[in-house]
């Protein structure tokens, strides 16, 4: 896993790119907005991997993206727009 640095404007960014996300403002991305999310950043995701990825990113398996784990798959290099 190769992360990088961010600097406070980076994750200011990625604060205001997650907070879009969290639709019920209830601070965690669930399931249904990682959908959202996904079909608005990578459209060509497979349904099938939705759920995969999902896992990956909820490292504390709590059925739910909290903005750690947001942000720390956020500056992973696999992917960048």
């Amino acid at each position: 896993m190769s992360t990088k640095i961010l600097t406070a404007e980076q994750i200011a960014e990625a604060r205001k790119e997650f907070q879009f996300f969290d639709a019920d403002g209830s601070g965690e991305i669930g399931l249904t907005e990682f959908i959202e999310l996904l079909t608005v950043l990578s459209p060509k995701t497979k349904a099938s991997h939705v759920k995969e990825g999902f896992g990956l990113i909820d490292k504390n398996n709590d059925g739910s993206i909290d903005f750690d784990e947001f942000l720390e798959w956020w500056q992973q290099s696999w992917w960048e727009y």
